[in-house]
């Protein structure tokens, strides 16, 4: 049915792009007969609608690059304070901004599953369910370390601080997926979620965390009002995580083919984010940059999203091609 409703839209989609072209013509066309009679506000209005065409047929372009099997769903992103102390956790409360401004500004739905509160500012980490088209194909570029350089707040002397900070990146399983996790494996305990949300959170052990024996990963959710509700969220969670490593196993054995695998784990940072001596945002997979720091935490992140998937679809074809 997904697959049909997604022939449709393209089907809708190409028709739009047809009679906006052809609309443009006609204009053009009717301009050149009467060029003593010249519209000036016509001619504005054919370049506006090509203009808009053209940026339509990108976007398209790029999303056909976006083929993995859950890139056209939604996403679970994961934010969790690193070194740093509470410039830490206050560097993973801006990144919890940037991320739901960049989703805002997507026309998704964001929505936060889990949060765990600083101890003096900040968070220590948070949990947000992003639904929307292609939402765990751009996302997805986003995993691993984000650091940042400033002068810190929290500091009365006024010193430079580096800061650390880990997102981790899921898709959200749809029904069809299935991965079948013996239940001796499953570690499950409950709590008090705590926080606003009335007396039932506060009072009832709502809250549920899963842990994953043979690997150690372990999920927490609070987001519903009911226990089980909280247990079916938190075991969809874990089989995203465990679904997310085969990937990313599949590939490393693709950049070892290539020659140039790099290690993927905490300290390796994928961006920079320097606001002082100077400012600076710089991703250090692609080479891209911005001096527009406010932009970027405002949710402005196509530049470094597009730029990364570019160069690994590019890697996944150059494989693809070796005989």
């Amino acid at each position: 049915m997904q697959d049909l409703n997604d022939l449709k839209s393209n089907l809708e989609q190409y028709d739009t792009w047809v009679e906006s072209l052809e609309n443009a013509q006609t204009v053009v066309e009717l301009l050149a007969d009467e060029e003593d009679t010249f519209d000036e506000g016509l001619m504005a209005e054919a370049v506006q609608t090509l203009t808009r065409l053209n940026r339509e047929l990108e976007q398209w372009e790029f999303q056909q690059m976006l083929s993995g099997e859950y890139d056209k769903g939604g996403a679970v992103l994961t934010i969790n304070a690193g070194a740093g102390g509470t410039d830490a956790q206050d560097w993973a409360q801006m990144l919890l901004r940037m991320y739901t401004r960049w989703g805002e500004q997507q026309g998704y739905r964001v929505e936060t599953m889990e949060l765990s509160e600083g101890d003096e500012a900040g968070i220590k980490s948070v949990t947000l369910e992003i639904r929307g088209r292609y939402a765990y194909g751009y996302l997805k570029s986003e995993k691993g370390t984000h650091r940042l350089v400033r002068i810190s707040p929290f500091n009365a002397n006024g010193k430079r601080q580096t800061s650390f900070a880990g997102v981790e990146v899921m898709p959200i399983l749809d029904g069809s997926v299935t991965l079948d996790i013996p239940d001796t494996d499953l570690e499950i305990t409950t709590s008090r979620s705590g926080g606003k949300g009335g007396q039932n959170v506060n009072k009832v052990e709502t809250a549920v965390r899963v842990l994953h024996k043979p690997s150690g990963l372990a999920v927490r959710c609070t987001q519903e009002r009911s226990q089980l509700q909280n247990k079916e969220k938190a075991l969809a969670l874990l089989k995203a995580k465990l679904l997310v490593i085969a990937e990313s196993q599949r590939l490393e054995e693709i950049a070892e083919i290539r020659g140039d695998m790099v290690e993927a784990a905490w300290g390796n940072q994928i961006r920079n984010y320097v606001f002082h001596p100077y400012q600076m945002v710089k991703d250090l997979r692609t080479g891209v940059e911005t001096t527009q720091v406010d932009d970027v935490m405002n949710g402005e992140l196509d530049p470094f999203i597009e730029a990364y998937l570019r160069q690994d679809n590019q890697l996944v074809e150059a494989v693809a091609t070796q005989p």
